[in-house]
């Protein structure tokens, strides 16, 4: 297995394209349960399975892990794709275009390449460590913001399920402070849109206090090549064992950070 990630990237790409057959032409179908207000549907299901196979047959040697069915293989030299197949499903299961697959590759626990697709929005981003970041095969940069004054910040899904109420309170208090300071506060409803918009420098920032790796590693890597930051919430470097997952324009993630820590500290 080669060391160059980017080696792989043609391999994601057509996975990606599989999965973008299926969340296109399908109706979401029926719907599963999966706790307090949290579900699958059929095209969930569909597209992991069908991606799957495909990585499967193409390789081999690499793990496999799906937000739906979980690890189907653990892979050789620490590798292993991660995959969310519909990114942002109660948004696709409402008619709404803010979804996607998200594709990303990880050794041990850093995301080393990345695609994310939004179908219905026609944009198909891509990174490989060290090689910087695409959206539709042009290069793009994060934004340039110096001031959270400036700043469009996207704050992550409040919590659902067991514990809600607690975890809660920790976003409202971000929500709060974002909104007494940020140009303007934003909820899409998709970490991986959430992480492409920083990359793309559609927005500046954004703040989940939540790190599933299906949700993110794709989009770390993505925000990364572009030149953004990326952070757990106590500023650590991100990985698919952090906390949290906060990203942002280097000019602003200070002020982020600074009022995560505030945030989370009362």
């Amino acid at each position: 297995m080669t060391d160059d990630s980017r080696a792989l990237l043609p391999i994601a790409l057509q996975a990606v394209a599989v999965a973008r057959e299926l969340i296109t032409t399908r109706l979401p179908g029926v719907v599963t349960a999966k706790g307090d207000r949290d579900m699958a549907t059929e095209v969930d299901y569909a597209v992991e399975r069908a991606v799957r196979d495909h990585l499967d047959r193409e390789t081999p040697a690499v793990g496999f892990l799906g937000e739906e069915e979980g690890t189907s293989r653990q892979g050789r030299d620490g590798l292993q794709w991660v995959l969310d197949p519909v990114d942002g499903t109660v948004n696709f299961l409402h008619g709404m275009p803010l979804c996607g697959v998200s594709l990303g590759l990880v050794r041990g626990e850093v995301p080393v390449l990345g695609v994310i697709d939004l179908p219905f929005l026609g944009s198909l981003y891509a990174a490989a460590e060290g090689h910087g970041a695409t959206l539709n095969d042009e290069p793009i940069k994060c934004s340039g913001a110096g001031a959270l004054e400036d700043a469009v910040v996207a704050i992550g899904d409040y919590a659902v399920g067991d514990g809600a109420g607690e975890k809660n309170r920790d976003r409202l208090a971000i929500t709060g402070l974002l909104a007494a300071r940020a140009q303007r506060v934003r909820m899409f409803g998709s970490a991986a849109i959430d992480l492409v918009w920083v990359a793309e420098g559609k927005i500046d920032a954004c703040v989940m206090l939540a790190n599933k790796p299906w949700d993110t590693a794709a989009g770390v890597v993505i925000a990364r090549e572009a030149g953004a930051l990326v952070a757990d919430a106590d500023g650590t470097p991100h990985t698919t064992g952090s906390q949290a997952t906060i990203a942002a324009a280097p000019g602003v993630m200070d002020d982020i950070m600074a009022l995560v820590g505030e945030a989370t500290r009362r």
